[in-house]
């Protein structure tokens, strides 16, 4: 008797242990009226190989035409690779010491400026070699990208449209998670100052996101979503059979028969 016992005990703790769901909500740590404390964001710089836009406006067009690109270029405009259109554009490719040559002004070292520290920069330049007066200048990521891989909806290579994109923005994009994505241990992988970086997200816990030095992308970030136990299961030959709570009852019937016949 004690041994038909135990063998059901067994038994129904394999089937409530194989039936544990996995964490499937966002946040899950956030009270109501909570506030969360973010990080300064780190905007987006300009690196050698980036391409970017730079075009200069003034109430004199003759003279703002100098100083913009004759010859235009074609860049991505869709959100993701698997969708390509284009559009016309001048574009500037920064080399690898982190110059552009400009127009008149020759070149210009702006690798590691931000957008408007650029336009800033750009805009005083023609200013203190009295070339315009009143220059307009606007400066755009033509080629600045993140990828998301894994356990999404829609993966893939998207653009980095704007300075301070977030690793829950690039999710969205992506599709968001599938059921079958871990919330809890996503993977950003990041190059930095030649190393490889690597780091692991939690979802499910705000505080842990918004203090990750990831939650503001780079160009460049790949974003990895592993499958859950459930997934990775069904890669194997026997699946998730040997958690089927009808593969266990069986085995159950089948193994109290037989303590049945040993201790008559």
């Amino acid at each position: 008797m004690k041994f038909r016992n135990l063998i059901m005990l067994s038994v129904l703790t394999l089937l409530v242990t194989s039936c544990t769901a996995p964490k499937l909500g966002y946040f899950q740590d956030v009270q109501s009226g909570q506030v969360q404390q973010l990080q300064t964001p780190e905007l987006v710089t300009i690196q050698p190989g980036d391409k970017l836009s730079i075009l200069v406006g003034s109430k004199d067009p003759g003279l703002a035409y100098l100083f913009n690109l004759q010859i235009v270029g074609r860049y991505r405009t869709s959100q993701s690779d698997a969708n390509l259109t284009t559009s016309q554009v001048a574009s500037y490719t920064v080399d690898g010491d982190g110059f552009i040559d400009f127009p008149v002004l020759g070149k210009l070292h702006i690798a590691g400026k931000t957008r408007s520290e650029i336009a800033a920069f750009v805009k005083n330049e023609l200013i203190s070699r009295q070339m315009l007066k009143d220059p307009v200048v606007t400066v755009d990521f033509l080629d600045l990208f993140f990828s998301v891989m894994g356990e999404v909806n829609s993966p893939g290579r998207f653009l980095m449209d704007h300075d301070k994109t977030t690793l829950i923005d690039a999710l969205s994009r992506a599709g968001d998670l599938t059921i079958n994505g871990r919330r809890d241990n996503v993977l950003v992988m990041r190059e930095y100052e030649g190393k490889n970086m690597a780091y692991r997200i939690d979802l499910t816990n705000m505080q842990s996101l918004y203090q990750s030095p990831v939650y503001y992308l780079k160009q460049g970030d790949m974003i990895y979503v592993e499958p859950n136990e459930k997934k990775a299961r069904e890669s194997t030959a026997m699946g998730n059979t040997l958690l089927q709570p009808t593969l266990w009852i069986s085995l159950a019937s089948l193994l109290t028969s037989i303590s049945v016949l040993i201790f008559k």
